[in-house]
């Protein structure tokens, strides 16, 4: 029986590259929103464009190789094999992962009025949990000692000013040290 080339892993690879290059070209036009500061070499853009001209190449070769894998198809290759349902009531991973999205959404709807070392708190604790940590011991004392280790490092030696929300009083206390 001979599997259509629509239901093969070569196709699904190619539609999720065709997707991934329209995310990309939005998260290009995306970054030329992002102010500029005025005489810095390196501008606040340049970290995301990177990382996206870094996906866009893996992205391209992966969409090129689908084209050429979908033309050449023969029957003992294994993208010619049929690709896996995507149906993510099913897969636990799935369902993860579009948690640890939607907790990353929230993150950034919350990093401004509640501050980034309590959002990032309640983000470390829920991801570590997902990904099997259990120790409160070592739970909590990651989840709190690493946002305020990267709060500190960042304010105190390359002054970033990160919004600190309800800890405002901590950040008046380190301003004294």
């Amino acid at each position: 029986m001979e599997i259509k080339k629509t239901q093969t892993k070569a196709f699904s690879n190619l539609i999720v590259s065709a997707l991934l290059i329209v995310f990309e070209i939005w998260a290009w036009i995306q970054s030329n929103a992002i102010k500029t500061a005025k005489s810095a070499t390196v501008q606040p853009a340049t970290f995301p464009r990177i990382m996206i001209i870094g996906m866009g190449v893996f992205t391209a070769i992966l969409f090129i190789q689908s084209i050429i894998k979908l033309i050449g198809m023969k029957a003992g290759d294994p993208l010619a094999q049929k690709a896996e349902s995507m149906n993510v009531f099913k897969d636990r991973g799935t369902l993860a992962a579009l948690f640890v999205i939607a907790l990353c959404a929230l993150y950034v709807y919350l990093f401004k009025n509640v501050g980034y070392v309590v959002v990032s708190f309640f983000l470390c604790a829920i991801i570590m949990w997902l990904i099997g940590l259990r120790s409160p011991a070592k739970l909590l004392s990651i989840s709190i000692l690493v946002p305020l280790g990267m709060w500190f490092v960042f304010y105190k030696f390359l002054t970033v000013n990160i919004p600190m929300g309800i800890l405002q009083p901590l950040r008046d206390l380190v301003d004294k040290i």
